[in-house]
């Protein structure tokens, strides 16, 4: 079995370069490192990541822990996150804390003692445990899709990656409003999660920039799943003035949704205009097709790597939060005439309490 050794005999350089190039500890330059990754094709050279690990304390692995990893949404950052871990060099574990605080904090807490050198992590709604071991531990983390207050005195403490949430669905809202609705219903996500908390913001900022009265009994949570939503829905369709038009926060609740309308005999858009966050696989074949926003989800997932890697390359860096921007995709669910489907960059901006779009904090 070829060693580092003839790896650096065959390439000409030094058994330190080598271990350079491979293990990514030091710039090299492009044509050397390239001689070495020659040599080690040509020889059929394996690392032993074992030995490699108990010299360097790294085992070049990263914990992802993100819940239901069944929906589309997280399926796409998932091949994200992959991807850019296998282009790095690094495996990856995976874990669904199920939006459970405490099954959260257990999870994590088996990533660290299978010693992954760091870990992406969307939150749950109650993360104070999360955030205790992380800290405790020191151990370098990402959080993912949902964002965490977690500034200091001397700043925030650890650095997250999301879409933007409040400007896209008010781009929603005016978008119906446009059409000639007054009465938009939202169907939010789980209570406590920062996209939830961002989508009404967005909702309620849509109707106040058209001059509508915000009403709380249109504002009804699906908890971010089709059984929520569901109910949520009905609830909607049971009041004296129900709405004209509605706009739901996440995949999973437009499902929930537009299975509560076909249960009530319900026709979208012929008797109530509907739009959704979270663009999906299968969002273009349903009758009506769904207009929707759509989310840069492999683009989160691999960013979260990248901030991950700089993280552990330069523990005392400053923490940054990266917002990426989402697309329009206009269909035929909000009541307009069919035509192909165009994704429009246009989207009005963040509310005040966030970062503009693509900006790092």
């Amino acid at each position: 079995m070829p060693t580092m050794a003839d790896v650096a005999r065959s390439a000409g350089v030094s058994v330190a370069t080598v271990s350079h190039v491979l293990n990514g500890t030091r710039p090299v330059l492009p044509h050397t490192r390239q001689a070495v990754l020659d040599a080690v094709e040509e020889l059929g050279y394996t690392p032993n990541s074992l030995a490699r690990s108990l010299v360097t304390s790294r085992t070049r692995s990263i914990g992802l822990a993100v819940s239901a990893i069944s929906n589309p949404y997280f399926t796409e950052i998932l091949q994200g996150v992959e991807a850019s871990a296998l282009d790095h060099g690094y495996s990856l574990l995976i874990a669904d804390p199920h939006d459970d605080p405490e099954h959260e904090r257990k999870v994590v807490q088996l990533l660290h003692e299978r010693r992954v050198d760091g870990m992406i992590v969307a939150p749950s709604a109650d993360p104070r445990g999360l955030l205790a071991y992380l800290d405790r531990h020191a151990v370098p983390a990402v959080f993912l899709d949902r964002v965490v207050d977690t500034r200091t005195d001397a700043g925030p403490r650890f650095d997250q990656v999301c879409a933007e949430n409040a400007g896209p669905t008010a781009r929603l809202v005016t978008h119906l409003v446009g059409l000639g609705h007054r009465r938009i219903a939202l169907v939010a996500g789980r209570p406590g999660l920062s996209t939830t908390d961002e989508r009404i913001t967005g909702y309620r900022h849509g109707l106040a920039s058209a001059g509508l009265p915000f009403d709380e009994r249109l504002l009804v949570h699906g908890d971010s799943e089709s059984a929520g939503a569901e109910q949520a829905t009905a609830a909607l369709l049971a009041l004296a003035a129900p709405p004209t038009a509605m706009v739901t926060a996440n995949n999973a609740m437009t499902i929930g949704a537009l299975r509560a309308l076909n249960r009530r005999g319900l026709s979208v858009p012929g008797d109530i205009a509907l739009c959704c966050f979270d663009d999906f696989a299968w969002a273009d074949l349903f009758a009506p097709r769904l207009t929707a926003i759509a989310q840069p989800s492999r683009e989160i997932g691999a960013l979260a790597v990248q901030v991950l890697l700089d993280r552990i390359a330069e523990a005392d860096r400053p923490a940054r939060t990266v917002r990426l921007p989402c697309r329009f995709v206009h269909r035929t669910s909000c009541g307009c005439p069919d035509a192909p489907t165009q994704p429009d960059q246009t989207a009005l901006p963040d509310h005040p309490g966030l970062p503009e779009k693509g900006t790092v904090s």
